[in-house]
C-alpha cells in the first residue's frame, strides 16, 4: 500500500498483476509528492478527494486515508496469514503536513516545522499499526520490518539537514551518492519471542536479502527462473549470524553512473566510469576519510574484478560519464 510506478493498472507492473489482493493509494511516483492529492486509487479504481487542489492544499491528509486503510486491511485478515507491504511517503518531497503539531511554536522554517511533524506523525501511524496488531492478538505472530529506502537525505548544510544533525553518525555523503552516508541505514525488525528483544547489531544485509527471506518464513519456494543475489534472513532475525557472501554490490544512474562494492570490511567507490577507485578500511574509517587506494594496489585490482564480474550488461542501464558544462565565454 503507499507509492507504486506509473499512474495505470494495464501495464504488467501493476501491483494487482504481481500477486497483491488489495492496493490502495498512490499509483504514480510523481502523484505521491503531493499529500494533499485531488485523488488515489483504492484497487484500480480512483477515487476523487475534492477538498484538494493541485497546489498541495486542502482538507483530506492522504496519509491519514493510507494510515486507516492499513489498519482496516489487518483487522479484516487477522484470522489469516497475510503480507502487508506498507510503503509510506512519510517524510518525503514537499514536506507537507496537516497539523504541525508540537512543532508549531518551535522558532524553524516552515519546512523544518513541517518535517519534523511528518517524522512524529509516521512514528504514531506505525504505532496505530502495531497497537492493531496486539489488540487483534497476532502480535506474537506477525513479523514486523521497517527501513527506509537511503541513509542520510539531506546536505548537512542545509535547511533541514542543518537543524537535525544529519551528519551525527559521522558517515561520509547524503542521498543520491554511494558513501555509507547515502547507502547506509537503520533498519528495526519486530516479532516477540522470535527476534531477540534489544538486539542491536551492525552486521550488513540488503534489500535484495527480503525475498528469500520471506519466502522461507512463509514455507514457499522461489521458482527456479527467479534469480535472486539475496540471502534469507530468517536466522539472522532469530539471533544468529548475518548471512555470509562474497561481496556487495551497488550501482546509481542519475547523471554520471556511481558504483561502490564492499568485501567484507573493505568498501570501493568509482564515482563514474572514467574516474579512479577509491578504496576505504569500514572497520578503522567508517567516515571514508582515508583513500588506501595507492598504497593497496592489490585489494583495487580485487575490486575491479568484482565490479566487473557483479554487473550485469543493459542496454536500459549504461555506465555513463556525464562531462561538467563549460560555463559560456562573455
Amino acid at each position: 500500500m503507499g507509492k507504486w510506478g506509473m499512474d495505470m493498472f494495464d501495464t504488467t507492473g501493476s501491483p494487482l498483476k504481481v500477486g497483491f489482493d488489495h492496493f490502495y493509494g498512490y499509483n504514480c511516483q510523481r502523484h505521491a509528492h503531493s499529500y494533499f492529492p485531488t485523488y488515489l486509487y483504492n484497487d484500480d479504481q480512483r477515487f476523487d478527494l475534492p477538498g484538494n487542489t493541485s497546489k498541495g492544499v486542502g482538507k483530506t491528509y492522504a496519509q491519514e486515508l493510507i494510515s486507516s486503510e492499513v489498519v482496516r486491511w489487518v483487522r479484516e485478515h487477522k484470522d489469516g496469514p497475510f503480507f502487508l507491504f506498507y510503503a509510506t511517503t512519510l517524510p518525503h518531497g514537499t514536506f507537507e503536513i496537516d497539523d504541525q503539531g508540537i512543532y508549531k511554536d518551535k522558532p524553524w522554517t516552515e519546512t523544518q516545522k513541517n518535517y519534523a511533524a511528518m517524522v512524529t506523525r509516521l512514528d504514531s501511524d506505525i504505532g496505530r499499526l502495531l497497537d492493531a496488531l496486539k489488540e487483534c492478538g497476532i502480535d506474537d505472530n506477525t513479523l514486523v520490518m521497517t527501513a527506509g529506502d537511503n541513509g542520510s537525505s539531506f546536505d548537512p548544510k542545509s535547511e533541514v539537514g542543518k537543524l537535525f544533525d544529519q551528519a551525527s553518525n559521522g558517515l561520509r555523503g547524503y542521498k543520491r551518492g554511494l558513501y555509507e552516508g547515502a547507502l547506509r541505514q537503520a533498519a528495526l525488525a519486530r516479532w516477540p519471542g522470535q527476534v531477540p528483544a534489544g538486539r542491536v547489531t551492525d552486521e550488513p544485509w540488503a534489500f535484495w536479502d527480503f525475498l528469500p527471506t520471506a519466502a522461507e518464513l512463509a514455507g514457499a519456494k522461489i521458482p527456479a527462473n527467479c534469480k535472486t543475489d539475496g540471502h534469507s534472513l530468517a536466522s539472522f532475525l532469530k539471533g544468529g549470524p548475518a548471512p555470509q557472501r562474497d561481496h556487495f554490490y551497488w550501482e546509481l544512474h542519475e547523471g554520471t553512473s556511481l558504483q561502490a562494492l564492499r568485501f567484507s570490511d573493505w568498501k570501493v567507490l568509482r564515482n563514474g566510469p572514467e574516474q579512479p577507485i577509491e578504496l576505504y578500511d569500514l572497520k578503522t574509517d567508517p567516515a571514508e576519510s582515508n583513500n588506501l587506494a595507492s598504497s593497496k594496489p592489490d585489494l583495487v585490482a580485487k575490486a575491479a574484478a568484482l565490479m566487473q564480474s557483479a554487473r550485469t550488461e543493459s542496454p536500459d542501464w549504461p555506465l555513463v560519464q556525464k562531462q561538467a558544462k563549460k560555463g559560456k565565454k562573455k
